[in-house]
């Protein structure tokens, strides 16, 4: 694979399949990408393990921080690296030392590491390189056009909501975001009483 681009139905088998996902470089920081996609990321119904040597044995929005993948006590299906490309061969060392290993090692928005793909690929591993799973979900479940991330800016401030009308798919996953109650009245609009 080249990964200049991929086939949506790559995209959409890893994100259909994988349950469990370890963000390395996942901050406690409300204003960060990492945080923001980690968020959107659990609540679609995500099972995320934040991995960070600097929070370990925190907590970022209710989810254990551990120092290293390896002190990951459960099985885990895709690690999403959320560092620069200078992580991604120790990244995947550490990746392929668990058990059971990981299929895939997704690489965020501006990391690409050709020869840690190649490598990853030759052991049976799905790569995806310079690409953000959150984006890629939106995009996939029609989410991308109301919440604003069609601009190719992460921002962690909420877009807001739509009063009515909205269809939300979510790629067969059950999403704890959201709901089907009107959305709370603007700070511009009169309140109803």
């Amino acid at each position: 694979m080249t990964h200049d681009d991929y086939p949506d139905s790559y995209i959409r088998g890893i994100l259909t399949t994988c349950r469990t996902i370890a963000m390395v470089g996942a901050s406690a920081k409300d204003n960060r990408p990492s945080y923001f996609a980690f968020k959107y990321l659990l609540e679609r119904g995500y099972r995320m393990i934040p991995v960070n040597p600097g929070l370990a044995g925190q907590e970022i929005l209710g989810q254990r921080v551990v120092a290293r993948l390896a002190d990951i006590d459960e099985p885990v299906d895709m690690v999403d690296l959320f560092r620069n490309a200078s992580y991604a061969a120790g990244t995947l060392d550490e990746m392929l030392a668990m058990a059971p290993r990981p299929g895939v090692l997704w690489l965020q928005l501006g990391v690409r590491d050709d020869a840690t793909a190649a490598r990853a690929e030759s052991l049976g591993l799905k790569v995806v390189m310079d690409r953000c799973p959150k984006i890629e979900y939106g995009r996939l479940s029609s989410e991308i056009g109301w919440m604003g991330v069609n601009s190719r800016t992460l921002s962690s401030k909420r877009a807001p909501m739509p009063q009515k009308g909205v269809q939300r798919l979510s790629l067969g996953r059950v999403t704890m975001a959201g709901g089907t109650s009107a959305a709370p009245p603007r700070e511009d609009e009169p309140k109803q009483s």
